[in-house]
């Protein structure tokens, strides 16, 4: 345990004193939810200078009178970044106040050297770390806080809440700022009883990242109802309603503009019809839930999610090899879920009924290899993105070394392209796909605090979730392979297909290496075509030369997946997915764009060339080099490993 730092005790005096000077009306300090990280910063002092620094950036801002801000600094080893929001029905002097006692109660996270902390007030929330987390929005953890007195009218009540919610779920990710405060009178008779609803999303994410959120803590929200007041939370927003108003009446939004979009109105007046119709069949239910809460439950006493339930700010949990064992039969055939060049993966369940992906770790068990397991896993477990796998925890006490993660019920993406499930991805969700990929391997090589190069992209290891937003799967363990392996030499074959010109042949491998192999995936979606099928006739045209071939004859539509329909996609559209595939595979390696350029072009509108896309080298799987990469390579490629991942996926 580190000391704590005299210069963090001063700060946060200094900062409660500034707050007392301060007009207190009603700053909303009704505590939602705080925690301290788990996990420790690796160089103290530099972290606690950083952190300081960012605090004292944050309070300068809010005195500005602004509401939501962010501070980072960088210098030495461990960055600091951090972030506060207040709702904009606060006063500046309510704010000020709000973030005052957001640090107060989180002043012992720092003393104590854990790598970051979170607050939620009502009134605002504050949170730090020593990563990057500006453009999460949604993670494992979220959940609602319900109020303990139900409405007196309840069915016309619940009608009311269901109304005001659908329509914050719709309005807010399209307003500027992401916030949108609202109310509505309770039934038709005319009656003084109100709903007050509001939904904020952080403002560092994007609309689309604003949605999902929202999706995410409307539907944790359904739970509160017909109780007079609750609230969700998630990482990237914040939604409430109550019958007692807590912002002003011309704190409102005019969030009507913003309805009346025919899909928008369509799915809000789906929830409406949907509570109004069943409202007759549930009247029953709802009173009997409404005896027992009160027959059952210690007055007073809230409803509470599992707010940090698996939040990042706990860090891996340590499992027992037991617990894992019988969550997975003792890890019997019938829970395999696939093999890779780490191990075997099996689905668990665990004893509170979660479903998880188990990994052995196919690697030596000395001492050096279990620190090393520890500290990458420590590594891993700090990388937090929507389109990244997340580790849940491990397990280094038993025969094998052990990995537990999030399970992906919807498999991985292979199968949708040219596996069982073939031709159920439309147009739009490949769209998406790509864009999401993209955007998990620009955090991994920029954003995150150590350059990750993940070393394996392919289709099969993106995973789906039920939504069919994709995780990159198997990023940061290639370390853990013993120095003496290659899987140049063994798995080469399977993976020819995605392996760029100069890792394949030189050993020489840098953030470009995963830049190409992504180009070979985009292209792989957009055609529902294999990179190299060994299976397949050995005469039949490689996926990349095909799609060259296609580039250069100016007829890249004929690249798309035939079971996809025609009138999904625009000409365009493909040629500049085409083009961005393309762009990424070209020979040389300084001509490939970064992930974050990647990401820039594919928000981008029609062709994007802006000089002519160079030609690709093609590797035949017969390539004079390929043979001595095993030997020749083994050094350079050592922490290479070939996952599949489909170990983390439903059978």
């Amino acid at each position: 345990m580190q000391p704590k730092p005299a210069c963090i005790t001063f700060l946060v005096t200094i900062i409660l004193w500034w707050g007392l000077l301060e007009v207190e009306a009603d700053a909303q300090l009704n505590l939602l939810n705080s925690g301290c990280s788990q996990y420790n910063v690796t160089h103290f002092q530099d972290f606690t200078t950083n952190l300081n620094s960012t605090i004292i950036q944050l309070r300068d801002q809010l005195k500005n009178d602004q509401y939501f801000v962010t501070a980072q600094q960088a210098r030495g080893s461990d960055p600091a970044y951090a972030m506060v929001q207040c709702r904009l029905y606060l006063s500046p002097a309510d704010c000020l106040t709000c973030f005052d006692a957001a640090l107060a109660r989180i002043r012992n996270c720092s003393a104590t050297a854990a790598n970051g902390a979170r607050v939620i007030y009502d009134g605002c929330f504050l949170r730090y770390e020593s990563n990057n987390f500006y453009d999460q929005s949604t993670q494992e953890g979220h959940s609602m806080i319900c109020g303990n007195e139900s409405a007196s009218e309840p069915n016309s009540f619940q009608a009311t809440v269901q109304d005001v919610l659908a329509n914050l779920q719709v309005a807010t990710p399209k307003i500027k700022g992401y916030f949108a405060a609202t109310t509505k009178k309770v039934g038709d008779s005319g009656g003084n009883a109100t709903v007050y609803g509001m939904a904020q999303c952080i403002e560092t994410i994007t609309k689309i990242g604003c949605h999902d959120c929202m999706q995410v803590v409307s539907t944790d929200i359904q739970r509160c109802p017909p109780n007079t007041n609750g609230r969700a939370v998630d990482v990237g927003c914040f939604l409430r309603y109550s019958n007692s108003p807590f912002f002003a009446d011309n704190q409102t939004t005019d969030i009507t503009p913003f309805l009346s979009t025919p899909s928008s109105s369509s799915k809000r007046n789906g929830i409406i019809g949907g509570v109004v119709g069943g409202a007759a069949f549930l009247s029953l239910i709802i009173a009997m839930l409404i005896w027992f809460k009160q027959t059952s439950r210690p007055k007073g006493s809230p409803i509470r999610g599992d707010i940090l339930g698996a939040t990042e700010l706990q860090g891996p949990i340590n499992y027992k090899y037991k617990d894992l064992s019988t969550a997975t039969k003792k890890f019997s055939n019938q829970n395999k879920l696939g093999e890779g060049g780490f191990g075997d993966v099996y689905k668990g369940v665990l004893k509170n009924g979660k479903i998880v992906a188990i990994k052995k770790l196919a690697i030596m068990q000395s001492r050096r290899a279990k620190l090393d397991f520890e500290s990458e896993v420590k590594l891993i477990s700090n990388v937090h993105h929507r389109n990244l796998i997340r580790l849940l925890g491990c397990c280094s006490k038993g025969p094998e070394l052990l990995l537990v993660y999030e399970y992906m019920a919807n498999s991985s993406l292979d199968k949708f392209l040219f596996g069982e499930r073939r031709g159920s991805l439309i147009w739009k969700q490949r769209c998406d796909i790509i864009v999401g990929i993209a955007r998990g391997l620009t955090y991994l090589h920029e954003e995150f605090h150590v350059c990750i190069i993940h070393r394996d992209i392919k289709s099969s290891n993106i995973l789906l979730d039920n939504d069919f937003h994709p995780k990159i799967a198997d990023f940061g363990l290639a370390r853990l392979l013993p120095q003496d392996k290659s899987h140049l030499s063994t798995k080469f074959a399977g993976t020819l297909g995605y392996t760029s010109p100069e890792y394949a042949i030189h050993g020489q491998l840098s953030e470009k290496t995963d830049v190409y192999s992504y180009g070979i995936v985009v292209l792989e979606i957009v055609s529902g075509q294999k990179s190299h099928d060994t299976t397949a006739d050995p005469d039949a045209e490689f996926l990349l030369k095909k799609a060259w071939r296609l580039y250069e004859d100016n007829m890249h539509q004929q690249l798309v997946d035939e079971s996809l329909d025609p009138n999904e996609y625009e000409a365009e559209e493909v040629r500049r997915m085409v083009e961005i595939g393309l762009m990424c595979t070209q020979s040389t390696t300084a001509l490939r764009p970064s992930m974050s350029q990647v990401v820039v072009l594919l928000r981008s509108q029609g062709s994007i060339e802006s000089k002519p896309i160079t030609r690709p080298t093609f590797i035949e799987s017969n390539h004079p080099r390929i043979g001595e990469a095993s030997t020749s390579t083994a050094s350079s490629s050592a922490s290479i490993a070939t996952l599949s991942i489909t170990q983390l996926s439903s059978r």
